[in-house]
């Protein structure tokens, strides 16, 4: 059997560290990645290989040769282009005419790769994916298979609520060479979303094997030191060059010396040539070749490369620190700081922590090199959450952060490109707004601010011809009155696809955005026909007639939000009587508390009994959901208040009546996995069909675009009318919902008379992160007899009775909803999943 190396990475998630080498040219206890990765095929027998590149391909070369140093035959081979993961690997087509094993040049693993090898002859598979299991799955390929390891689903980096498994791809493959056939020549071509797919729809064998040992996907800085701790700690087991210390886990190359009072604590490498002088300490670190560390200084968890000098005194801790690199006599650098190559850090500097030095760069002495995310750990991980980028003012949403997200947000656009800013009234949105422009307009990407106005208005004008391939808008959140959103959305109104979050988030750490010259940054203009464009496109989209003959009474709560500029002007034009509550733009009452948005439906609901309203609507600050009171003034909870619009849509249109949907055939709503199935009863009444759709915002939006929806809605007062725009907009929402109470002549409280009973019970069971794709997987593998949906989380059909489990996105929870034809029948099935997702976790 040959190899393939795949040694083509730029390594950007490393950088600074990888600025001038490809990523499998890193060291891992001052050994490259790439020879580990060889160690492991010569161990299972495989010597002959073929290593792909792409960036600094000379270095692989000049290191490696013709391999017969690392006991192999090494060949290279280079597309012109990014071919993708399997394209690259069918332009080395020529040299594979056996099977084969592709893995990547920059993994850490130990697995005995020859068991896998086995598994794939005895199964007669044309493609075996090796698996392991890890404890967060979301970076990577989630893969199901039969109890015979036949491959049956898998999803390339999904949300939490698609983690149907803990059992991830590892990129490694064994590949028989007719499998190459399927792939196009010179195209982009990846294994995970295209090549796997195919062979499953054309019924080849594919398999997957679930590996036993260690393995990481080295994807950040800090990943990347704590794989050097794991070598040193023995949860991996890797070759570890020098001589082992008997009884000391300490590791020396030829020619290195300690001095007889250092202390050296845990495991610790050290590389040839260097030096460790009198009382240094030094604890589970790597020192690379000709380092020298003087008397007093201390290294804890940290990795050294070659020809760093550490002075006397100095303190480091959970550091990197690059090439020819010299830290100076008491200098301090903070956990979790990386320090690139050929840096000077001066004399009783401190280098605080997370801060990144790039190349070549002098830290004065007695200076402190602050960073601009010294607030830090929050974006640790992941920048964008479910709900956009979240943080507290001022502090984790900072203007620092904000120009720097503004900037990774423009590099990330064609130079040229224009998008729209937008906020509330807030001043601090305000001062977010400006900061985020101010990035974009430096990558040289044009911007239209809009000011204070509500997301729907922006939303509906991204997509109506202003050029604009994309916005964000800043606000207080409406939850707590410390935090600020920011909310981006695309060309079409929807939220941003996970795919362009991911760009920004690599752009935003890479810290090397691309810099407009003077004459080429982005310009700033202010639109002044906004609001009269998007009122124009919503009168065109109602029956503005219907409405007025009803002559309506309504009282509506406007939350202080931007809606008052804009919705009093359209109300106007529809013969309505409104009570108007809290219409003025306050910056400081936009956000509620829990018991100040129930103290604003209570009183709401008395205003409407005492004036005999016909409706009663709450519209919330951003213009983008509505909660509903009757005619009697019972405030309508979120799942009945879905459920009255649902048959509101499907009591009032049918194919004819819908003339802006292109409609093909039977007319759908769309409501998530969690909603009720009492709306799935009315659609066999009405002819309607019902799609399902993921619980996130950007999900029902994507299904908004569909052919035949005519609605989408969700339970806490989102609902969507794709003929106006597909996006959520509270605005159109409460005018449409007016025109079809007019058109049937119905009112709401007359209308829960149609809605046939049925109860539905919603709890939370604590689940801690790294234990959530484990009860995904376990919970897949208990309902393998049963009927199942695999939408968002599993929902487990009991005849009409369901239940649906699905991890919160932003927190360490479980939620659990059932729904059945009693209360005690729902408390049943709720009780019996919370119970295994307990004892899943002892």
């Amino acid at each position: 059997m040959k190899g393939v190396i795949m040694a083509g990475g730029f390594g950007t998630r490393l950088r600074p560290l990888t600025n001038n080498m490809p990523k499998p040219m890193v060291n891992i206890v001052n050994r490259p990645m790439m020879e580990h990765v060889i160690d492991r095929l010569t161990n299972c027998g495989i010597t002959d290989i073929i290593s792909l590149l792409y960036f600094h391909p000379e270095m692989i070369e000049n290191h490696f040769g013709d391999g017969s140093k690392f006991g192999v035959k090494m060949s290279y081979t280079s597309p012109p282009e990014d071919l993708g993961t399997a394209g690259s690997v069918k332009y080395a087509q020529g040299f594979l005419d056996n099977a084969f094993l592709v893995i990547s040049g920059d993994v850490l693993t130990d697995f005995d790769l020859s068991n896998a090898i086995e598994f794939h002859r005895k199964n007669k598979a044309k493609a075996t994916m090796v698996l392991t299991r890890v404890e967060n799955p979301l970076p990577f390929g989630i893969v199901i298979t039969d109890d015979s390891g036949k491959i049956v689903r898998f999803l390339e980096k999904p949300s939490w609520g698609e983690v149907f498994s803990d059992t991830i791809n590892t990129g490694i493959y064994i590949l028989e060479p007719d499998v190459l056939n399927y792939i196009p020549e010179r195209q982009e071509f990846d294994f995970s979303k295209d090549l796997f797919p195919l062979l499953l729809e054309k019924k080849e064998p594919l398999y997957g094997y679930i590996a036993e040992g260690y393995w990481k996907d080295v994807g950040s800085l800090e990943e990347y030191r704590r794989a050097n701790i794991d070598v040193l700690t023995g949860k991996v087991k890797v070759n570890i060059p020098g001589q082992e210390i008997s009884g000391k886990s300490v590791w020396l190359e030829n020619n290195s010396k300690i001095d007889f009072t250092s202390k050296l604590e845990g495991s610790v490498v050290i590389g040839s040539g260097s030096r460790v002088n009198g009382n240094a300490k030094v604890v589970n670190s790597v020192i690379g070749k000709n380092c020298l560390i003087q008397e007093g200084a201390v290294l804890i968890d940290t990795v050294l490369w070659d020809n760093v000098s550490v002075g006397s005194q100095a303190m480091l801790q959970e550091n990197v620190i690059g090439n020819n690199t010299e830290i100076k006599e008491r200098a301090f650098i903070g956990e979790g700081a990386i320090v690139s190559d050929h840096c000077y850090i001066g004399r009783q500097s401190i280098v605080k922590a997370n801060v990144r030095v790039w190349p070549y760069k002098i830290v004065e002495d007695g200076a402190t090199l602050a960073s601009s995310l010294i607030w830090g750990e929050k974006w640790a991980k992941n920048i964008f959450g479910a709900y956009g980028i979240t943080g507290l003012a001022n502090l984790e949403i900072s203007p620092e952060f904000a120009a720097k997200l503004g900037a990774a947000y423009g590099a990330s656009l064609k130079k040229g490109a224009t998008v729209s800013t937008s906020r509330d009234t807030h001043k601090t949105s305000r001062m977010i707004n400006r900061a985020v422009m101010t990035g974009i307009l430096s990558t040289g990407v044009n911007v239209h601010d809009y000011g204070v106005v509500p997301m729907p208005v922006v939303r509906y004008l991204a997509r109506g011809g202003s050029g604009e391939i994309g916005g964000i808008h800043a606000r207080r959140s409406p939850f707590d009155a410390e935090v600020v959103d920011l909310k981006f959305f695309e060309s079409n109104g929807l939220d941003l696809h996970s795919n362009q979050e991911k760009t920004i988030e690599r752009l935003f750490y890479r810290e090397d955005f691309r810099r407009a010259a003077m004459e080429e940054t982005g310009e700033v203009s202010f639109p002044i026909h906004g609001f009269e464009h998007y009122q124009n496109g919503f009168m065109s989209k109602i029956d503005i007639e219907t409405i007025k003959k009803a002559n309506f009474k309504l009282v509506l709560d406007y939350s202080y939000g931007s809606s008052t500029r804009i919705f009093p002007g359209i109300l106007g034009k529809l013969n309505c009587d409104v009570i108007a509550l809290n219409a003025n733009l306050d910056a400081v009452k936009i956000t509620k508390t829990a018991e100040e948005f129930n103290k604003s439906l209570e009183q709401l609901s008395t205003i409407v009994r005492s004036l005999k309203a016909d409706i009663g609507i709450f519209l919330d600050a951003g213009g983008e959901k509505i909660f509903l009171v009757d005619e009697n003034g019972d405030i309508i909870d979120g799942d009945m208040a879905l459920n009255l619009v649902s048959v509101l849509v499907m009591k009032s249109y049918s194919n004819s009546q819908l003339p802006d949907l292109n409609i093909r055939g039977q007319v759908s709503i769309a409501v998530p996995v969690t909603a009720s199935r009492v709306i799935d009863n009315l659609a066999e009444v009405y002819g309607f069909k019902v799609k399902r759709t993921k619980t996130s915002a950007r999900g029902m939006m994507e299904t908004a675009m569909e052919n035949n929806v005519a609605f989408v809605g969700e339970q806490t007062g989102g609902f969507i009318f794709p003929q106006f725009q597909p996006a959520f907009d509270g605005m159109f929402a409460i005018v449409k919902l007016l025109e079809m109470m007019a058109k049937k002549g119905i009112r709401l409280h007359g209308l829960t008379r149609e809605i046939p009973p049925s109860f539905m019970v919603k709890e939370r069971v604590s689940c801690s992160w790294e234990k959530k794709g484990m009860i995904m997987r376990n919970l897949m593998e208990d309902s393998k007899t049963k009927d199942v949906q695999l939408i968002d989380g599993i929902k487990i059909f009991f005849d009409k009775d369901w239940v649906v489990a699905y991890p919160s996105q932003d927190n360490a929870y479980f939620h659990i909803i059932a729904e059945a034809s009693t209360k005690e029948k729902a408390d049943e099935i709720a009780k019996t999943y919370v119970n295994k997702i307990e004892e899943w976790q002892k």
